[in-house]
């Protein structure tokens, strides 16, 4: 997998940079609007102008880069990628800078501007750039060691830019490395589709289930996963009685708080105090006594992550 991202300083032309080195090198070119037409498509069901939490930004271009990583070799010419990209095995992440006096020429060229307007357009840019990646990466400048390749565009052009990152994409050869592995993209995906769930943002084609009521925040997250995985669920549908009186009415009983029709399984989340806990699993251990049938599991908030592996959820596949 050869996962290449190229960032710039505006005036820097960054993105034709990316373009050239995409065709030098045969990959696949991500740019920014690609980028975010992706995100449309895949978490907000094409919505022309949808509306998310700025930090919501950095799960979503995880989970779209790691999605392409399985199948492809790549360019991508996002803001904020090379903060993504610094676990993958085949990565190279790029920087163009350049003095000011430079970007301000270039913005003079391609702009057709006199140097007090290119000048000033200049400052709102870095302006913006600065405060779009502290709202989305919660920093406003990128540190320079989170850079492989750091490019002075001063004395070349994009394609002499291109080219030398090509070349070191070719000298560290990233393409042999592979494609990203299904096990390592399920990893990522999980990390961003927990964060993405924190937000209530879910891919296109999630179930269309009725939301509910919360008991605890803990229980929404938790359907929002589900969401994400597309497994349909009910939120405590079902209430069994444990215990009867001598005429029969019932002194106990105990409501689960999902129930997976799909897999027939109810899911209980503990996320009380210990003394509470031990009351619950007591009621659990009376349930499943009782009602040897019903098929459920117990598990605590810090667990959501190991559960979902361990089971395959994202699979759609269960055995407990």
């Amino acid at each position: 997998m050869a996962v290449v991202t190229v960032c710039g300083e505006p005036g820097c032309r960054a993105d034709q940079a990316a373009k050239l080195a995409a065709q030098q090198l045969g990959f696949e070119l991500v740019s920014e609007a690609l980028l975010r037409q992706m995100m449309i498509e895949e978490f907000f069901h094409g919505c022309e102008e949808p509306s998310f939490p700025d930090r919501a930004y950095r799960p979503m271009l995880a989970s779209i880069v790691a999605k392409l990583a399985v199948s492809h070799h790549f360019v991508v010419c996002g803001a904020g990628a090379e903060s993504i990209v610094h676990r993958f095995p085949g990565a190279m992440r790029a920087m163009i800078t350049a003095p000011l006096s430079f970007r301000v020429g270039t913005l003079m060229l391609d702009d057709r501007l006199e140097r007090p307007a290119a000048t000033d357009l200049l400052k709102r840019l870095d302006g913006s750039r600065r405060e779009q990646r502290w709202k989305r990466l919660g920093r406003g400048i990128a540190a320079p060691h989170e850079f492989d390749l750091i490019v002075n565009a001063e004395s070349m052009d994009s394609e002499h830019v291109a080219g030398l990152i090509a070349a070191a994409v070719e000298a560290r050869g990233l393409r042999e490395e592979g494609f990203l592995s299904a096990t390592a993209e399920a990893q990522l995906q999980f990390q961003a589709r927990l964060q993405l769930a924190r937000h209530g943002i879910t891919p296109s084609g999630r179930s269309a289930l009725r939301r509910a009521a919360f008991q605890h925040p803990s229980e929404e997250i938790f359907a929002n996963l589900l969401d994400f995985y597309r497994i349909p669920w009910e939120y405590e549908p079902r209430t069994f009685p444990l215990q009867w009186d001598a005429d029969g009415r019932v002194l106990e009983s105990f409501t689960p708080d999902f129930h997976l029709p799909e897999f027939d399984l109810y899911v209980e989340l503990t996320t009380m105090k210990q003394a509470h806990v031990t009351r619950k699993n007591r009621k659990v251990k009376l349930l499943r006594a009782v009602h040897p049938h019903v098929n459920i599991q117990v598990f605590y908030q810090k667990d959501i992550q190991d559960l979902i592996f361990k089971h395959g959820l994202g699979e759609r596949s269960i055995a407990v």
